[in-house]
């Protein structure tokens, strides 16, 4: 929104990073639910997702887990501030692109960047691409 990017700053591996609002399915839940409720739970915004910007397989290399991460991209409509956030999360912070890039050794992963440079190079795919198969 007007140029900026909806963040989460929180503890992760002992330091603290910055990311976007992420986090893991719940049992039955769809990949657009789990999005709207993590970015509730993790910044207090009202999360509506329009678009798909990409799908990221990214090993990390001191631990070496494996994370399967699905981007959206979409609109704050709106905000709850009174909303307590998910353990480890410090704030929801709005920061742009060359923000983030001056903060990089702050980025939990590469993968932050890769979204955000994806997304403004105008990566877009529809929702329907995600199929719930029942």
């Amino acid at each position: 929104q007007n140029g900026k990017f909806l963040m989460v700053e929180e503890h992760a591996e002992g330091r603290l990073v910055l990311n976007q609002p992420a986090g893991h399915l719940d049992d039955g839940e769809t990949l657009k639910d789990a999005v709207i409720r993590e970015t509730l739970e993790e910044t207090g915004w009202h999360f509506q997702p329009q678009a798909v910007t990409g799908i990221y397989h990214w090993r990390h290399p001191r631990n070496d887990e494996t994370f399967l991460r699905v981007a959206f991209s979409g609109l704050c409509v709106r905000h709850q501030p009174e909303l307590p956030l998910d353990q480890g999360i410090v704030q929801a912070i709005w920061l742009d692109r060359a923000e983030l890039q001056s903060r990089e050794d702050q980025l939990r992963s590469p993968l932050v960047l890769r979204c955000l440079d994806d997304y403004l190079a105008g990566a877009a795919y529809p929702l329907e691409i995600l199929n719930e198969v029942a």
